[in-house]
């Protein structure tokens, strides 16, 4: 099949951050008061695990003034530095903050608090639109990630006291038992395992119907990269793995996960679903797998879209093809 019928290849979304976290300058109090007071300061805003986006014709916006910020119920104490930008885009600072009403209630504000079209829009919906710039898509991962974290953070693990935040959204310190906490992000390997010309995809549940996906799963305690593709690849699917090799990142703030990518090289070829997290695993040869990137396989078989790193290694797999 010829490549020019494959979907154009890129980067997974997310990727793309280009703020200067500025993480020198977060136990700096008077400045960061200056920089949330800046008349050009940007806040980007969650209400539960989704943005409040600007519609202006086509063109969308993640990026809020204070004023709309503080209409629609954050709070000055909860909010958090996501960095500087670029020179060329005035050094503004962008901070994020959660939106803390209900959903319900947020939209109707929305509605009455500009002229231009607000609305809450779910983070994949935006991946998959491609309408906003990369770099405003791995922006989004970064405050998603946070919000939540703060969210699901509000009291401390070891006393149970209500913690407040420090050191500009990237702490939360408990006043009672003086233990600090930090923002978690969860490991999570995904990886492409090859046999020769085979490649091995399954069929979580929850995936839509007709997709096969790489297989994945979360680092464990004391684990290397190469141990837990090896681990959750012989619990998914019972097949051994040797080489293991680590090609590419994503993060994935669905909370907040980092993908990390890997090709694997298979030891054996039979494959038995040894836990419940696969309905189906099967091997798929190079020219099938190009019918399914392409959207033409005979059975109506897929692979996920371009924004997840999952299609990223699939796509690289066959590129590989010499």
């Amino acid at each position: 099949m010829p490549d020019d019928l494959l979907p154009a290849f890129r980067d997974p979304a997310y990727c793309d951050n280009s703020l200067d976290r500025a993480a020198l300058r977060r136990d700096d109090a008077p400045w960061l008061s200056e920089q949330q007071n800046r008349p050009d300061a940007a806040y980007i805003l969650i209400s539960g695990d989704r943005p409040v986006v600007r519609i202006r014709g086509n063109a969308l916006s993640i990026r809020h003034p204070r004023a709309l910020a503080e209409n629609l119920g954050i709070a000055a104490d909860e909010i958090a530095l996501l960095g500087v930008e670029k020179p060329e885009r005035g050094a503004r600072p962008v901070f994020c903050a959660r939106v803390r009403a209900a959903a319900e209630e947020i939209e109707a504000d929305i509605e009455a608090a500009s002229k231009s079209a607000l609305k809450l829009i779910d983070m994949r919906s935006l991946a998959l639109q491609a309408t906003l710039p990369a770099g405003d898509l791995g922006l989004l991962a970064q405050a998603r990630s946070l919000c939540h974290w703060h969210e699901s953070h509000g009291f401390c693990s070891r006393c149970g006291h209500k913690t407040r935040m420090a050191q500009a959204g990237y702490r939360r310190d408990c006043p009672s038992c003086s233990t600090t906490h930090f923002p978690r992000t969860d490991p999570v390997v995904i990886m492409l395992i090859a046999d020769g010309d085979k490649a091995l995809m399954g069929r979580p549940h929850r995936l839509a119907e007709g997709v096969y996906t790489t297989l994945a799963g979360f680092m464990e305690p004391g684990e290397t990269i190469e141990q837990a593709v090896r681990r959750e690849v012989m619990e998914e699917a019972g097949i051994r793995v040797g080489d293991v090799s680590f090609v590419k990142n994503q993060p994935w703030p669905f909370p907040a996960s980092l993908m990390l990518g890997c090709f694997g090289v298979a030891e054996s070829r039979e494959i038995n679903l040894g836990d419940d997290e696969l309905e189906d695993c099967r091997w798929f040869g190079r020219e099938e797998v190009r019918e399914m990137l392409a959207g033409r396989h005979r059975d109506g078989l897929v692979v996920p879209p371009p924004i997840s790193i999952a299609h990223w290694l699939i796509r690289s797999w066959i590129e590989q093809e010499t």
